[in-house]
């Protein structure tokens, strides 16, 4: 079957099998290493992509079912040479560890910031909370890190949050 995305800017016209998930897509056939094959079963958050900005497992997605959608990868959230600022952010406040898990938290941190609305951990309902630790890491939640970061994710995100 033929699909066409965009996949980080790029328009992408590819012959898929119907059963082949967006991440062995991404990886296998379109050379893109940044997203992970971490559980595959969708707990982990390692192969989060940005599917027409909202963030999402590429493991769980089909490849026909984004067919005419935008990706964004990890490799595609800078600009240029020029880093996004939650990759800066990332560096400045040493949240990499190892690193495998880095590109499905900078995928989700930058979903996560373009999406408005309480949490499981919002008092006030009625109103768009501002992005305290606690929101951050409940909004993070489905991304795992196996090396413990979650302070220096957090504390990364913080500084770029609005």
């Amino acid at each position: 079957m033929t699909i066409t995305l965009q996949v980080n800017g790029v328009p992408r016209t590819v012959d898929v099998d119907p059963r082949m998930s967006l991440l062995d897509l991404l990886r296998e056939r379109l050379g893109l290493i940044g997203a992970k094959k971490g559980c595959d079963h969708g707990q982990c958050g390692a192969c989060t992509v940005l599917i027409d900005g909202r963030r999402a497992n590429a493991c769980l997605a089909l490849a026909v079912a984004v067919d005419g959608r935008e990706i964004t990868t990890v490799e595609g959230l800078a600009t240029g040479e020029e880093l996004h600022p939650l990759q800066s952010a990332f560096m400045e406040h040493d949240a990499f560890q190892c690193g495998y898990c880095t590109p499905g938290q900078l995928c989700s941190a930058a979903g996560m910031l373009g999406e408005p609305g309480p949490s499981a951990v919002t008092d006030d309902l009625l109103v768009d909370p501002d992005l305290t630790p606690e929101e951050i890491s409940e909004r993070m939640s489905g991304n795992l890190c196996r090396c413990g970061a979650y302070v220096n994710i957090v504390r990364a995100i913080e500084e770029v949050a609005p």
